[in-house]
């Protein structure tokens, strides 16, 4: 009787799924172990062989200068051949090696950088490797996505950032100034956060000023700061003190119509 229980035992028999869980684990490990360091051996050997291509590249042009002609034609017509055919051999078994499984990268490429970029700031990888003319093009479907029912404002916006880009506009200037007029929740912010976001890929990317506060004619001071001799020079104004801090950025002056 005692037998059966513990046949059917079902912590002896998870045991027994765990240890041959964990020996295919250490199986799949083992494999993956010896195909990283062939992987890794080849790689090394092309770098190794790629290296001294271009040591003996710099010999030959050192004999071939000094006139010793029989040594620039031994390293150029002998040497570097062997090497080279060396290369491709390993080059050609390498890449049947990592047809199915590749596990490393002889060389860094964009997607690589963009990766690690991607890491570092939060940018989707597939914003960053989208070339610039393909954005540019799907600049209204992206700007759309987020402001319904204003497509006058998105086809204006895009056409000036276009002729920014195409290098059309005076590059001391802005890249764009707009004025969009409209009631409340027409999307006249929510299209300045959508072209941060669009063109810095961040909606963050914003430098809001509250023009409600500069009614008076002084109070240009506090936004562009203080001029030369008077109190608070050096300490620069609200706008140029956050275009400082954020170069890149959309400013948006926010009821404008309420400014001096």
């Amino acid at each position: 009787m005692a037998k059966t229980t513990d046949k059917l035992n079902p912590t002896k028999l998870r045991l027994q799924e765990i240890d041959k869980e964990l020996a295919d684990l250490s199986e799949k490990r083992n494999s993956l172990v010896t195909h990283w360091n062939l992987e890794k051996e080849l790689i090394k050997s092309v770098r190794a062989s790629k290296e001294e291509i271009e040591t003996l590249k710099t010999e030959a042009d050192k004999y071939e200068r000094e006139g010793n002609l029989a040594k620039v034609a031994e390293i150029r017509y002998g040497k570097l051949l062997e090497l080279q055919k060396s290369i491709d051999a390993k080059s050609e078994e390498l890449a049947k090696i990592q047809k199915d499984k590749k596990m490393l990268k002889e060389e860094v490429d964009s997607e690589d950088i963009a990766e690690i970029i991607s890491k570092w700031t939060g940018i989707p990888v597939s914003k960053m490797l989208e070339s610039e003319r393909a954005k540019l093009v799907h600049m209204e479907e992206n700007l759309q996505k987020r402001v319904i029912g204003q497509l006058d404002a998105v086809v204006a916006v895009s056409n000036a950032i276009r002729r920014s880009r195409a290098g059309l506009q005076d590059e001391n200037r802005p890249i764009g100034s707009f004025i969009f007029l409209g009631t409340t929740g027409v999307g006249k912010t929510e299209l300045a956060r959508a072209l941060a976001e669009f063109l810095f890929d961040d909606e963050k990317a914003i430098v809001r000023i509250d023009m409600s506060e500069y009614m008076e004619k002084h109070a240009v001071a506090r936004l562009i700061g203080a001029p030369p001799g008077y109190v608070g020079f050096e300490e620069g104004g609200q706008l140029t003190s956050a275009i400082n801090k954020a170069p890149y950025s959309v400013i948006l002056l926010d009821e404008i119509e309420k400014a001096h």
